[in-house]
């Protein structure tokens, strides 16, 4: 299971390099679980990414105004990153999921066929007014994405399993995988959680608060000895890695 931890700048991004994140996720928390950063930020990341280290970043929620996220998708495939996000807050129908997922994924492959796409669904899909998190590997599947992933819309400290059981975080897993894609779990998760997580067969689970200080993920600070707590608790054990900021 690979450890992606959100971060929103250059220093973050090192702390989590340094504590064995598998993936840098930027993003900007101040706009939401989603919240999209600018792409001169994404390169500056990028810059101080190591090859062995694989960069994420998000667009934001697609409230099916196709043409500006395909836009954004553009935009956020140029910047080098290897996987590009989309949430669906807003989104109420599997249809039009389906229809704006599916241009924003020809905008990012008429560019770079190799940037993995990421859809979005929500556990407390109710407060996120958005379709059935337990459609989403269809959604994924129809739209020809490469990973599903489920998600918290609302950052208040209620975690996913407020949401969703087990069982149906299963579910979503082995759903995900019989369409052939990658399954990604996120969602207020602690580092008590993560053995749960990975005894799903979870492919990425994706962590910000419980690497902040203060488990704060507005206004705390990613701190490179809470990602290696979080990382060897998956079973990471990749040797600290020193990043020479420009």
């Amino acid at each position: 299971m690979k450890l992606l931890i959100s971060s929103t700048d250059e220093k973050e991004a090192t702390e989590a390099i340094a504590g064995g994140a598998d993936i840098i996720d930027v993003k900007n928390p101040k706009e939401g679980s989603l919240g999209a950063s600018f792409p001169w930020v994404i390169k500056q990341i990028k810059s101080i990414t190591p090859p062995n280290v694989e960069l994420s970043c998000t667009l934001g929620d697609a409230s099916y105004h196709a043409g500006a996220m395909a836009l954004a998708a553009l935009g956020a495939a140029t910047t080098g990153v290897d996987y590009i996000k989309t949430g669906l807050q807003g989104v109420k129908t599997k249809e039009s999921a389906v229809s704006v997922m599916a241009k924003i994924t020809r905008a990012i492959r008429d560019h770079d066929s190799q940037i993995k796409v990421v859809v979005v669904g929500y556990a407390d899909a109710k407060r996120a007014d958005s379709v059935n998190p337990m459609e989403i590997p269809e959604i994924a599947h129809k739209a020809k994405l490469d990973i599903a992933m489920i998600d918290t819309a609302v950052k208040d400290g209620r975690s996913i399993f407020e949401f969703l059981t087990r069982n149906q975080l299963s579910s979503f897993v082995d759903k995900s995988h019989g369409y052939g894609l990658c399954a990604a779990i996120a969602g207020s998760l602690r580092k008590e959680d993560l053995s749960t997580i990975n005894a799903l067969g979870t492919d990425v689970v994706g962590l910000r608060g419980a690497a902040c200080t203060d488990k704060d993920r507005i206004n705390g600070r990613l701190k490179r000895e809470m990602v290696r707590e979080l990382a060897e608790t998956i079973g990471k054990s990749r040797p600290i890695q020193e990043i020479s900021m420009s």
